[in-house]
């Protein structure tokens, strides 16, 4: 039905709504792709079948029509709790159940379906404690959800369904209510800054795109391509809520006066390409996007580009250049893209998790958002917590949240050993350690320390990691990733890659810590790109806050983690050896002798540090020193 004046979206709504209220019980199965992965479709089909066989009406996809005693059954977004996945939200009792598996699916229907009856071994337990409904869960509880707060509670694939939970009426409002002027105005006093990392003020972005009156064409670019762990958070958008980006461009496109946008979203996606072209195809047939929307006169069609993963499209430039069909290498600026972005045409270009940020801010208000973050980094931000760490998934807490809030509160703190550090940012993101963990995470306060928020990334590390180890993993991952149009990047990174690769090896001297110092800070103040000028943050981070670990791989050629293989020994302990033989015949090489029965030894010039003695010892008598 397409939808062609204000007052038929909101009959329409009415209409979603009553048919919505009329599912007496909704099972809301999730699948975002970790939960997908981990079997949640088959959940999902076993759950159809089952309903079927018990005589339930089932509502999979809302229609006008109402139907009393129906159960609706959906596929949602992330619920953000990956670890605990497949995941099941069933309403209105705001219960979750974990780890779903197909075999559950008979009790689940019997029980809570038939009979509200709740599966304790189902339910969430922590401490001692059983958590029944979702936002009652420690991970859950101590949220914020503006961005995500769709994500996890309604069909992924139903228009219907996001209109009845009042999707589309900020794009209402701002087509029937406001001008172009003050739609900007909105948005750059809810201090709504970009969330891609750069953090520039998304309303003074607008209003410079809007600023070309006489441009004959302009563009809206969403980059979903973002390359670093945090990206997590704009994929689990684009699948589990993709109206609510969209409508964040189609108001994007009303304020700067462009009627076409382009979605940039890596190939490696299938799921939310798939998502996207179905948002996109019904918002079509809703008269909600192409031409005369909603009868409001304003147009705006939107296409999908897919990319190939490169790390450098996530640059804005180089991601322009790869729509165009160019090889995807950033421009030198000025101009920028504002003024000659997308096929030399003004352009505005956000992330995706901005835009999701713009329809609350229309519908409730700047004053509204202003209420959560700081008083520079207004807002929430979303984040994906991994790692070492108890609770890993996607989280969305107010700017100016603490790092300790977020490990040890939401995340419940390190799973092994002790807290040491967290990658924040991706590749190019810098090293927080202990003496950080009641910074603020806003944009003023990591920019200070020489991080950067990124995408959202958090990737906590232990005291089993090897700090020297994760300034060369980040950057061979960066090396490969150059576009190499720079030569202090091109140049620059494998050379500190290299330097990095000795020093992790034993072979390293005390004069490469001062190399790896000027090298990183050239790479930084000289390479084109944002990428490129943050690309060594890692290697500068770690030297600031670690380098009695880089002196002790140079000086004592040991890993005081036991992470770098090259420098650490192989060791039996002859008074928990019990000679059972089993280490000698799992040794590759025939480095470890003895008798039967009696402790055995290792002969370190022979040993290749394979670990299979390590691995296969049954007393656990293998050390590495």
């Amino acid at each position: 039905m397409k939808i062609e004046s204000r007052q038929q979206l909101i009959q329409c709504r009415e209409d979603f709504k009553k048919a919505l209220a009329c599912q007496y019980k909704q099972v809301v199965i999730c699948g975002g792709s970790g939960c997908v992965a981990g079997g949640s479709l088959h959940v999902y089909d076993r759950m159809k079948e089952l309903m079927e066989a018990n005589g339930l009406r089932v509502d999979v996809v809302l229609q006008h029509e109402t139907h009393d005693e129906s159960v609706g059954l959906k596929h949602s977004g992330c619920h953000g709790f990956c670890q605990m996945g497949p995941l099941m939200r069933i309403e209105p009792m705001g219960l979750l159940y974990i780890k779903v598996k197909v075999e559950d699916c008979e009790e689940i229907i019997e029980k809570t379906i038939l009979n509200d009856e709740v599966i304790d071994r189902l339910v969430y337990h922590e401490d001692g404690n059983s958590y029944v409904r979702q936002e009652d869960i420690p991970f859950y509880k101590q949220q914020t959800r503006v961005a995500l707060e769709h994500c996890g509670h309604i069909n992924a694939e139903s228009v219907e369904e996001y209109i009845a939970v009042g999707g589309y009426s900020a794009l209402e409002k701002a087509l029937f209510d406001m001008t172009p002027e003050e739609i900007i105005a909105e948005v750059s006093d809810s201090g709504l800054r970009g969330r891609g990392g750069a953090g520039f003020p998304t309303g003074k972005k607008w209003a410079q795109v809007a600023a070309h009156k006489e441009a004959p064409v302009k563009y809206i670019v969403c980059n979903g391509d973002e390359g670093d762990p945090g990206a997590f958070m704009d994929r689990s958008i684009m699948e589990g809520d993709p109206h609510r980006m969209i409508e964040g461009m189609i108001i994007a496109g009303v304020a700067t006066g462009a009627e076409e946008g382009y979605i940039y979203v890596r190939a490696e996606y299938p799921l939310a390409v798939e998502r996207l072209k179905m948002a996109i195809a019904d918002d079509e047939a809703h008269g909600i996007l192409g031409e005369n929307i909603l009868g409001s006169g304003k147009n705006f069609r939107l296409h999908i580009n897919r990319g190939a993963g490169a790390f450098v499209c996530g640059e804005g430039s180089a991601l322009t250049a790869s729509i165009e069909g160019e090889r995807g290498m950033p421009r030198t600026k000025p101009p920028r893209s504002v003024d000659q972005g997308l096929f030399d045409a003004p352009t505005s270009l956000n992330n995706v998790e901005t835009f999701a940020n713009v329809p609350p801010i229309i519908e409730r208000g700047a004053k509204w958002y202003r209420s959560f973050g700081t008083e520079t980094s207004s807002g929430t931000k979303a984040f994906a917590l991994t790692g070492n760490i108890k609770h890993t998934g996607l989280i969305e807490v107010p700017m100016g949240t603490t790092l300790r809030e977020i490990v040890f509160n939401i995340g419940g703190g390190v799973k092994t050993g002790k807290f040491k550090a967290v990658q924040i940012g991706g590749p190019s993101g810098g090293c927080l350690t202990e003496e950080h963990l009641d910074l603020p995470l806003d944009f003023e306060s990591t920019k200070r320390i020489g991080a950067i928020i990124g995408s959202g990334g958090l990737v906590v590390m232990g005291d089993d990691t090897c700090m020297v180890e994760i300034a060369r993993f980040f950057m061979n991952f960066t090396k490969k990733e150059s576009c190499g149009k720079c030569a202090t990047c091109r140049e620059g990174i494998p050379k500190i890659q290299a330097i990095l690769e000795r020093i992790t090896h034993g072979a390293g001297t005390i004069e490469d810590i001062d190399m790896l110092q000027e090298l990183s800070s050239v790479v930084k103040s000289c390479s084109l790109c944002g990428l490129g000028k943050t690309a060594t943050n890692p290697v500068l981070s770690t030297l600031k806050y670690f380098k009695d670990e880089y002196i002790a791989h140079i000086v004592d050629k040991k890993c005081p983690a036991g992470a770098c293989r090259s420098l650490c020994t192989m060791w039996i302990d002859p008074l928990k050896c019990i000679g059972c033989t089993k280490c000698a015949r799992n040794c590759p090489v025939g480095a470890i002798t003895g008798e039967l029965r009696k402790p055995h030894k290792i002969d370190p010039d022979k040993c290749i540090k394979c670990r299979e003695c390590k691995h296969g010892c049954p007393k656990h008598a293998i050390k590495e020193v």
